[in-house]
Parts: C-alpha cells; structure tokens; sequence
C-alpha cells in the first residue's frame, strides 16, 4: 500500500490507506487513545481501540514526536466531534497497524505553541525543532510560494536567472567584508559578496539585458538585533532602462505579488505615493515613513526618491549615501563631472519602503566610466586605488555599456512583514543571533592547527 500525505484523506473516506509522520499529542480517553498526527501537509486525528490490542499497546507507548506509520480505515467523526479549525476536522482514521520508525526524546520545549514565550537562544539551539511550528512551518512555506511567484513573474517578463560568484574580491564599498583565505595563493584572499552589485553590471556589458537572482549577501555588520550576517536579496539588473521604467516594473511586482497570495491584505495607495528625500525628512523626519492609517493587514507602500549623491563622513571627507556605482540624476550630471556642488548633486537612487521599513533600494548606474571614476575620486579614491579596486569596471564599461539600473529586495524583511512577524530570524531556516552565532552548530568555531597551517596563517590571540 502507498502512502498518501493527510492533506488527501478527506478523499479517502471509508477506504483503508497508509500514512507517514509524526505524533503531535496524545491524548488518552479511558480505553481510548487519540493522537494528532502531522506530516508536511496537515494534521489529521487518528484512534486507538480495544479492538486491536497489539496495537493499542504500542500506541500507549507513543511520544511526542515519535516518527510512525499507521494503516487504518477513513471515517467519518461523530457530529459533535468536528473540529472546524483543521482541514480534515471531520474525519478521523482508525488505526488498525502501527509502526514506530523511529522514537524522540523529550523536545526542550512544546511544539505545539507558537514558541514566542520560549528563549530565543534555545529555540535557536534547537532550531530543527522548533521549525515543526505550525507558525514557522506557514512562515516557510509562504517564503517558497514569493519566491516562486516572483521567479515565475520576472521569468514572463523575459528576465534571465544568472547565478554569480560567492568567491569574490573584496572592494570597499560600505559595510565590512567576510574574507576567505586561499590555500593555494598563500596571503590572498576572496571576499564573500556583500552584494551582487558589480557581477550583475557586468552582466549588462555580456549583452543579458535583464538579469535576476535569489542572492546570498554576507557582511560582517556590528550587533543590531533585526541584522543578519547573511541574507537574501531579489536581485535584478536592466538595460535600456530610466528611473520610471524600472520603478513601474517592481512597483507591478508588489502589487501582482500582494493581489495573487496576500488577497486579505489591502494595498493603502496606487500608484505607490513618491516622496523625495527632502520631503520625507521634513515632514516624517525620517526616509522610511510609516504611512499606514488602520494597522490591520495594510500595506502602505512608497518610493523615496532624490537622494543626496554624497554626505560628509566622521573625518568630514565625501562619501557616498547609497552605493558608488549610481548615476547622478540629468540635472547633476554637468555637476558630478566638473566635482563641483557636490553637496547639491542627486543621485538616481530610488528606495522602497513599506509600513515603515526600507524592503528595497536601486538606482540606475553610470554607465560611463568617466562618470564613475568622477564619484571614486570625490570620495577620495587615488589613481592608483582607482585601478587596483576598480580597474575591471571602468575598463568593462568601455566596450559599449548599455545605460542600465536595477534593484535589490531585501526578501527577509518584506517576508516578515507580509507574515505579521516581529523580526527576520523568523522567516528565515536557520538563522543567526544578532551577534552572528549560530547556536545549533556552534559556528563561528576554532580550526584545527592543520588546517591553519595549510592557509599560512597564525592565531594572534591576543
């Protein structure tokens, strides 16, 4: 007999079937026995009677958590037995055989809660458990259906999913790099991505035109507690593009994304309201403005846009606010090239913000490299600095960039605000604490003194 998920038993009344899964809870009822059983697909009521005592017997053995497998018959529940809260609240099945496949220890806390009262460390510790959650479960797999939907939504849109490197070379440009020392080229070192940003450019040179991906990005950021050192961006690059273009496309995203698997949800403006930086500030005091009127299960969505292209640093140097490789806006581009006016010149940045969180940031890029090099250079980067870390842009814009620009959607932080969750550590698998440890296996971790010696490296403990 093949096994068929609980999701399908309510088509399978009356017939005998066989299912694979886990024990919920238990429940004992003087000569009867009750467990709620779950596998990936739902939770189903199964009973135990004296009529079969063998297996009886064994179920008053049952755990929490135990792996099983049962046969039984598909009934029907008694009238006053129907739990409408569960999709197979009218049904039961009726064990007749029962096999432990594999027993658990006592889970360190219940699995049946949502787990918001149990430490974080713990739950993190034991994470493999405490994604049995229905709630982590639903946060998951409504997680996979975003994706899925946005994969499929860019994919009809003629965008192209380009995988790019984790191996890279670090540049500075803004946030701390992770650095993976090399074995074989002793006292060089990759840098893990803090974004696609410069691999998806020169994926515009190569001629793709619209390109996406599902990226991993990894900084080595101080401790803030919605922070972590590796999340997921939506990525995407585009040529032939101006500000307008790539804003409409990605504000239709949202709002197709929202329509198709957030119907219960209400998107408070549309067109998105466009703020500019200066408006935003004065009158919210703050470029991520909260623009919601009645809190449940409203999106207020908003572009913010005219960013100031550079601000002064600590050491009252220029820097820029957003990212090097952006364009100044038409009007500032006479600016940007003669490095005059700096503080006036306006960047092609658009950012997207959503019940006051930024989900989204992108611009469309200088294409050409006298433009970028004039932004390397206000930010105080030397020739020389210019072509050791920048070198291979400059040089790939030359042959016949297109103009371009994209985006890059934080998908952890618009996950949990679609899923009403208080922080991203809870629409993501496996994360990290806020000061970057993974507790369940202990990582970061020391190396074996073999391992140190092949890279050529010494601990300086002190």
């Amino acid at each position: 007999m093949e096994r068929i998920y609980i999701k399908n038993t309510p088509e399978n009344v009356g017939e005998e079937v066989k299912v694979n899964g886990w024990v919920g809870t238990r429940r004992d009822h003087g000569k009867l026995i009750f467990i709620d059983f779950v596998d990936a697909t739902g939770v189903l009521q199964v009973v135990f009677t004296p009529a079969n005592k063998e297996v009886l017997k064994i179920a008053n053995t049952l755990r929490t958590n135990d792996s099983i497998e049962i046969t039984g018959e598909i009934k029907d529940r008694p009238e006053d037995m129907v739990n409408d809260e569960i999709e197979t609240g009218k049904i039961e099945l009726k064990a007749n055989s029962l096999v432990i496949l594999n027993s658990s220890d006592t889970p360190p806390f219940e699995l049946d809660q949502d787990g918001r009262d149990v430490n974080e460390e713990v739950r993190l510790k034991y994470r493999y458990l405490d994604l049995k959650r229905s709630r982590l479960q639903k946060n998951i797999k409504m997680r996979h259906e975003v994706f899925r939907f946005l994969r499929n939504l860019l994919s009809e849109e003629g965008f192209i999913e380009i995988e790019t490197p984790l191996l890279t070379k670090a540049t500075p440009e803004g946030a701390r790099d992770y650095v993976v020392p090399s074995r074989l080229q002793k006292g060089k070192f990759y840098a893990l991505p803090q974004a696609p940003q410069q691999f998806k450019q020169l994926l515009m040179v190569s001629g793709f035109e619209k390109y996406f991906q599902f990226a991993k990005c990894l900084r080595d950021e101080d401790t803030r507690g919605d922070r972590q050192p590796e999340f997921t961006q939506l990525d995407m690059e585009m040529s032939f593009v101006g500000r307008e273009g790539a804003m409409a496309l990605n504000e239709k995203l949202m709002i197709d994304m929202v329509k198709k698997l957030y119907p219960e949800k209400k998107i408070k403006e549309v067109p998105f309201p466009r703020i500019s930086y200066k408006d935003a500030i004065e009158k919210y005091g703050t470029d991520r403005p909260d623009l919601r009127e009645n809190e449940e299960d409203e999106l207020a969505f908003c572009w913010i846009v005219d960013f100031p292209f550079f601000e002064k640093d600590k050491n009252d140097k220029w820097t820029f606010t957003h990212n090097p490789f952006s364009a100044a806006i038409p009007e500032s581009e006479k600016d940007l090239m003669e490095k005059k006016n700096i503080e006036g010149i306006i960047a092609a940045q658009y950012d997207i913000v959503l019940n006051g969180f930024e989900i989204g940031g992108g611009s469309i890029r200088n294409h050409n490299p006298k433009a970028l090099k004039a932004v390397l250079e206000i930010i105080g980067h030397s020739e020389e600095n210019i072509e050791k870390d920048f070198g291979h842009m400059l040089k790939a814009l030359e042959f016949g960039a297109p103009p371009h620009g994209g985006i890059a959607f934080g998908m952890d932080r618009l996950i949990a605000i679609l899923q009403n969750e208080p922080n991203i550590r809870e629409v993501i698998a496996f994360p990290k604490t806020g000061d970057g440890r993974d507790l369940m296996v202990d990582a970061p971790a020391e190396i074996s003194d073999e391992q140190l010696k092949e890279l050529g490296i010494k601990i300086n403990k002190q």
